[in-house]
């Protein structure tokens, strides 16, 4: 497959999660292409706009833990999803499970990668922490990874679980010790969500990480 206008690509293989996934990716960070100021509008800047579509060892540390992941009866958010990678793992289980990103090139990759794994078309939302998203609705699981960067991610992201919560939910995020973890944890502590998380050493094929997979669980009718 050739290039995409504007920027470049490459194919990679991610092991350690099951089955092996086939990867479209983009080249490097140094990719730039927003031609009609579309990531723009999206308060994604030049140094930003190639973030989503890198593999992330975060989000491999999400997707292994995806595989064992009960799933029977809950609907599924992938927040901040990039190239979605612990989705296609639910997916691929049969999970019901929809990706979100506010980049607006993920759905394309997102497409793409389903068709490289020879699986069907899955549920995609364009879905910006920072804003009403209407559409998007609530869920019994939210999952995320890597998402914490930015000092004011504790406070929009803990906001926007809050919105899309359902009444029983839990959520999971990995995250490589980044310092507004404790900041969110807090902040998730206030809206009635209780905290517990596991240190992470090494990623799936046995890399070297650190970092802590973090869930928080929340149940208004308990």
């Amino acid at each position: 497959m050739s290039a995409e206008p504007g920027y470049q690509v490459k194919f990679e293989t991610v092991s350690g999660s099951g089955a092996d996934v086939a990867m479209r990716s983009l080249l490097d960070r140094s990719q730039f292409d927003d031609p009609d100021g579309l990531a723009a509008l999206q308060g994604i800047s030049s140094a930003q706009w190639p973030l989503f579509g890198l593999l992330w060892p975060s989000g491999r540390v999400l997707a292994h833990a995806m595989l064992t992941f009960e799933l029977q009866g809950r609907r599924v958010l992938e927040m901040g999803c990039g190239l979605a990678l612990a989705s296609l793992i639910v997916h691929r289980r049969g999970g019901d499970i929809t990706a979100s990103d506010c980049h607006p090139l993920a759905e394309d990759f997102l497409a793409q990668n389903l068709l490289l794994n020879h699986l069907p078309a899955m549920k995609y939302e364009l879905a910006n922490w920072s804003q009403p998203n209407p559409k998007l609705g609530t869920f019994d699981v939210i999952i995320g990874s890597d998402l914490l960067y930015d000092r004011g991610q504790p406070e929009a992201l803990s906001q926007f679980i809050d919105r899309h919560s359902a009444a029983a939910v839990e959520v999971v995020i990995a995250d490589p010790d980044r310092g507004n973890q404790a900041s969110f944890s807090k902040k998730m502590g206030v809206l009635g969500y209780s905290h517990s998380q596991r240190r992470i050493f090494a990623l799936p094929a046995d890399e070297p990480y650190k970092g802590r997979l973090h869930t928080y669980k929340r149940d208004l009718f308990g």
